[in-house]
This record gives structure tokens, sequence and C-alpha cells, in this order.
């Protein structure tokens, strides 16, 4: 199982930066936008519980201390006719936390003893194709609505000098996309888009709030902030997280060809 898994995540690495560089390729002819986003990300909250309805219940926040990471989130954008945006997206997100439970924790069919140094990876990396349609196209105010395939390539290990268990998760999510741009000025903007998901099996957000900043007509920077929550809540499994973002991002346009 654990080959399988290992296979599946490294066909998903090779598929998606194929098809990144087939759609960097054909799409260098239109507006292309290229973008960086980093900075610090902080652990709100983590709890956990597995199996979901005979687990242990704890937190990789709370219970263990989670430290603080540098992430980074790449992005290639072609919109076509100024209103159909495509999109992809590769967010990789790897949180450690350590620390001692004074209770004993079931977790994944493993029991950790009490009082025991122990240690965990949180990792979540995010695939993402979007595509968006913008309703609104006046002169300061962009207002988009579209849909995101993601899939998710995530795994939680919890391991101390006598007991190791891991859980791993490979899925796919179609999730709603928005995106609202208020052009303050020709130097300042504001934006707030994301993607978010709500059901009866759980729910997803990914939403960003950030001041944009059009340095010269290539280049524009941001800056701002960036929550990342949702979970799931089954007799299998039990999950829910929050993580703040503090984010700065930076957006290079490729010009049009005019001859092509």
């Amino acid at each position: 199982i654990k080959f399988k898994l290992l296979k599946m995540r490294r066909n998903l690495h090779s598929i998606y930066i194929l098809i990144l560089t087939c759609y960097l390729t054909k799409s260098v002819s239109a507006q292309t936008f290229l973008d960086l986003e980093t900075g610090p990300v902080i652990t709100g909250y983590n709890d956990l519980r597995i199996p979901g309805d005979i687990g242990t219940l704890f937190s990789l926040k709370d219970d263990l201390s989670a430290k603080i990471k540098i992430f980074y989130r790449l992005r290639a954008s072609y919109t076509l006719h100024s209103r159909y945006t495509i999109s992809l997206l590769y967010a990789p997100l790897e949180i450690s936390s350590v620390g001692k439970i004074p209770n004993k924790i079931y977790f994944n069919r493993v029991v950790f003893d009490a009082e025991t140094e122990m240690k965990s990876i949180y990792k979540f990396n995010s695939y993402r194709l979007t595509f968006r349609y913008d309703i609104i196209t006046q002169k300061n105010i962009v207002f988009g609505l579209g849909i995101t395939a993601k899939i998710r390539d995530a795994y939680i290990h919890l391991y101390s000098t006598k007991q190791s268990a891991k859980l791993s998760s490979i899925g796919f999510l179609p999730i709603m996309n928005f995106n609202l741009f208020w052009k303050i000025n020709d130097s300042w903007g504001l934006i707030l888009n994301g993607d978010a998901l709500i059901t009866p099996q759980g729910r997803a957000e990914d939403i960003q709030l950030a001041l944009t900043y059009q340095y010269t007509d290539p280049i524009s920077f941001r800056i701002g902030y960036r929550v990342l929550e949702g979970g799931t809540d089954s007799d299998s499994s039990y999950g829910f997280t929050l993580f703040h973002y503090a984010s700065l991002g930076c957006s290079y346009s490729l010009k049009k060809k005019m001859n092509e």
C-alpha cells in the first residue's frame, strides 16, 4: 500500500509538471500571468481523531506545539477575451509539531504511551485547476465566479521513540472559486479571492484578502492575509484544521504576441 501511495504521488507530480509546461508553452501568445506567494503560516487549530468513531481526539497545535513554517505557492494563469481565466496552482504545506501528551493516544490502530515525547508531520499539498468567468468587468471593479478541480495529496505522521503511525490521503474535490478586485487608483487595488465549499460531509475554504500595488506595467506586488480552513467528520476520520497566512505575493504579466 505504501509503495502504491508513493507511486501515485510521483505520478501526480509528473502529471502536474507536464500540464504546467504544456500550458505555458501554448499560452505565451496571450495574456499569461505567473505568480509567486510566500510568507509565514501559523496553525490556528489542528484537531484529529483517527478513526473518527473510536480514536482519541487530540490536537497537533494544543497538545503538541506546532512550528511556524515559511510557505510558498506557484500559480500560472491565462486570461482570454478579458473575461475567461484558466489557472494552475501548486500549493504545498507541511507543518511539524513536537511535545508530550499526558494521556494515551489511539491513532490509526496504534496506541501511543502517555507522557512520551512525540513528533508529528502534517502535510497537505494541493494541486488545482481553475476555470473562472468574470461577470462584472467595470473600470474599477472586476468580479468573477468559477469552479476549481482540486487534488489533495496529504498525510499525517505521528511518531515517538517506541511507536509510529501514518495516515495518507489522496483525493479529488470540485469546489467553487471567486475573485473580486477593486482598483482604487492606477497604482493601488484591493483583492478578495479564493476557493470554498461547504457540504454535509465537511468543508474547505482557502480565502485571501490583499492590498495590491502595480510596480511597473508587467509586475505587481501584494501583501495580505490568507486563511485555510476545513475538515471532515465521519466514522473513518475526524479532522478540522485552520491555518493563518501572512502573505507577500508577486505577479508577472507576459505580453501578447501581436503577430501570432
